[in-house]
């Protein structure tokens, strides 16, 4: 990996994993930099759907983040304590997104 990329870890899980060609983990690269600024997790998101999402992108984005009922780690710890999209992407991350949204 070239030192202007990132190589982060990214995991579906609770049923996302179908979203994404029925895989449960990924490894990505992503510049360090988007638009002049660090990249952060708004735009692992944004990528995500543009770029591995395969079917019914209504059930993993809603606008510019993930959509209610999914729960994503930040190496094992909520991101709403690293800041939510606005955390800058760090070489070696491991992203999980977690749906607890179940069907009945």
């Amino acid at each position: 990996m070239s030192s202007d990329a990132l190589a982060l870890k990214v995991e579906f899980t609770g049923g996302l994993e179908l979203l994404f060609d029925n895989k449960k983990k990924y490894t990505v690269s992503l510049p360090r930099t988007t638009d002049d600024a660090p990249t952060n997790l708004t735009h692992l998101i944004l990528w995500l759907k543009d770029n591995l999402l395969k079917e019914r992108p209504e059930l993993f984005v809603e606008e510019r983040t993930v959509r209610p009922g999914i729960l994503v780690l930040v190496n094992e710890t909520d991101w709403e304590l690293e800041g939510e999209g606005d955390y800058q992407l760090k070489d070696g991350d491991e992203i999980i997104f977690i749906s607890t949204l179940h069907g009945g």
